[in-house]
Formats: C-alpha cells, structure tokens, sequence
C-alpha cells in the first residue's frame, strides 16, 4: 500500500548556522516532540518510541509534548506557528492534517503551506474491540447487535476527527444501522473506559490496543487491514466478514514548521530511517502490529497530499460532526 523505495541520503555529523540565530551546530539542545492526542494512544506509544532512539542518533534528548484537542488539530496548529528551527518537531497523523481540518471547518494553519513532512514512522489499521463482559463475540455478532439495537450501541474513539471516528461512521453506514459515537481527548481515556465497561466497544489503532488485547483485558473482533496482522494472526478482517469499504490505515509520521532549513530536514529524515531499522524498533513494531515507511520527505508530502485528497471527500459525505 505504501512506498517501500529505501531512502539513502548522507548523513550530517554537524549543521551549522541554520534559521533563528543559532551559532552552534544542531541540535545543541534538547527537542520537543508534539503529539497532538493524550498519553496512552497509538500517537503517543509510536511517538515515545521515536523519541528514545531519534534522540539518540541526533545526541538530544527529545521531549514528547502532549497537546490534545480539536481532533489533533490544537497540537498540529502549535507546531505551525513555532519557529522553523529544528526544535519542534509534530507527530503528524491522519486526523490532524487530512480528517479534521475538513470535520472542523478549517483550521488556524495549512497542512501543506505550513509544514514539511519529513518521514512516516509507523502504518497500521484499526482493530475493533469490546469489554470482554459484552454479549458480542465476532464481528458479524457485532453487525447483527448494531441492526438490532439502532441507536444504542456505543463505540469510543480517540476523538472527533478520528480515523477511527470515520471508521466507526462508515461502518453505520454500509449496514444501515445507526451507532453511538463517544469521543474522547485520546485513545488512553477512551481505552479505560471501554475495559471498565463504561462503553461497550473502541475503534482503536491496533498499536495502542494490542497490550490490552493480549493481556485479556478488551477482546478483539476485527482488523481493519486488507489482510490479518501478523501480530494478531487469529483476529480476522472486516473485509473478511464481508465489508471490505471498511478496509482503513492510520499512519503517524514526523513533520516540521515550513522553512525549516534543509540540512536539518535531510539529517531528521536520515537519522529517522536508521532508527526504524534499529532491531529494538523492528521487534517493537512486529510486537504491535505496525509497519515502517521507507517514504522521502518528497514522498511524504506527495502521499500527505494524496490523503487530503482521499479523506476530504469521504469526511464530507458522511455527515460526520465536531463532538
């Protein structure tokens, strides 16, 4: 589904003098990493990771920064307006630059004009899961409850503007069932509530979601990949039940402001390929079901375009509001 061209570029032992003033070579401080959901989620597990051993290669520690709200759009904003230095970095993701901007009416930034996309870390699909006292035990269970009961099966959510929002919105669509969407400031929150049964069921980004599926904690009914994860070999698809208009990935990469010198945007995007080839990284994202992307920034950009083009029109059509 996604670019798999290896990206070799040179690495930059120092970058002298970029934008704001800076005299030493970068990065001669630590770096803050935004991720614009709450700790918990796949954002923040995926975004934790970079941080460790993206700080590592550039010799900085990197601070993850939780900025929710708004469907990702408060943090993704934050970093727009900061300065294009190499000391704010976004974890970019499908909601905040191609989903949300469209639910919300537009927002205080551009998600191409305002930023460049440097690398995507990770790719992965959805999984649905329910509290493991729920009646429902497969996803056809699932579809058949939804029919039965229009109007009150609830599912959480990351948020409004979601990937996992327009997932759960296309579902009660294609079965002509009406569902119950319960959003939340993150995947951590809106996961506490689904395992201590005060909602029913999750659309969740399978990163986020795989601990507590395998500690027995939520029970997982389906993927919403083209094929079984190999993570979760037993967790069928949806497009296996028969619903393959539910095939749907989420992505989260790294973007920073525009203007950005290059020399910092090519050591970022270099260094970033090196740590998704770190053993420790590859066992990490096997262990949850996630991909790495060997996509160039001038790929990024073309693919981030690519998904606003993609989502806008589907974000549109299915009557999806703010909540």
């Amino acid at each position: 589904m996604f670019s798999r061209r290896t990206f070799v570029a040179s690495a930059l032992s120092t970058i002298a003098l970029p934008a704001y003033g800076q005299t030493g070579p970068w990065p001669n401080k630590p770096i803050r990493l935004v991720v614009p959901y709450a700790p918990g989620g796949t954002t923040d597990v995926v975004a934790r990771v970079v941080a460790e051993y993206l700080g590592k290669r550039l010799g900085q520690n990197i601070i993850v920064d939780n900025k929710p709200g708004k469907g990702a759009m408060v943090g993704t904003a934050l970093v727009a307006k900061a300065p294009p230095d190499g000391y704010t970095l976004l974890m970019s993701v499908i909601s905040g630059l191609t989903i949300s901007p469209t639910l919300y009416g537009g927002g205080d930034f551009d998600p191409m004009a305002d930023f460049i996309h440097v690398s995507i870390a990770s790719t992965n699909p959805s999984v649905l899961v329910v509290n493991p006292t729920f009646e429902v035990k497969t996803f056809k269970d699932y579809v058949a409850y939804a029919k039965a009961n229009p109007g009150k099966l609830a599912y959480a959510t990351s948020g409004a503007g979601s990937s996992n929002h327009l997932l759960g919105v296309r579902l009660s669509q294609v079965i002509s069932a009406e569902m119950v969407h319960v959003p939340y400031r993150g995947a951590g929150p809106a996961m506490i509530d689904t395992i201590n049964g005060n909602v029913p069921s999750m659309f969740d980004s399978l990163p986020s979601a795989a601990p507590h599926i395998k500690a027995g904690k939520v029970r997982a009914l389906a993927v919403s990949g083209e094929q079984r994860n190999p993570a979760f070999p037993d967790v069928p698809t949806m497009k296996e039940a028969g619903y393959p208009d539910l095939i749907s990935y989420s992505w989260f990469g790294i973007s920073v402001p525009a203007k950005t010198p290059a020399p910092i945007v090519d050591r970022i995007a270099t260094e970033m390929q090196a740590v998704l080839k770190e053993p420790a990284v590859v066992k990490r994202w096997e262990e949850i079901g996630a991909e790495p992307s060997t996509m160039t920034p001038a790929e990024v950009t073309r693919f981030v375009q690519e998904e606003i083009d993609k989502w806008t029109p589907v974000v549109k059509s299915s009557g999806a509001k703010p909540e």
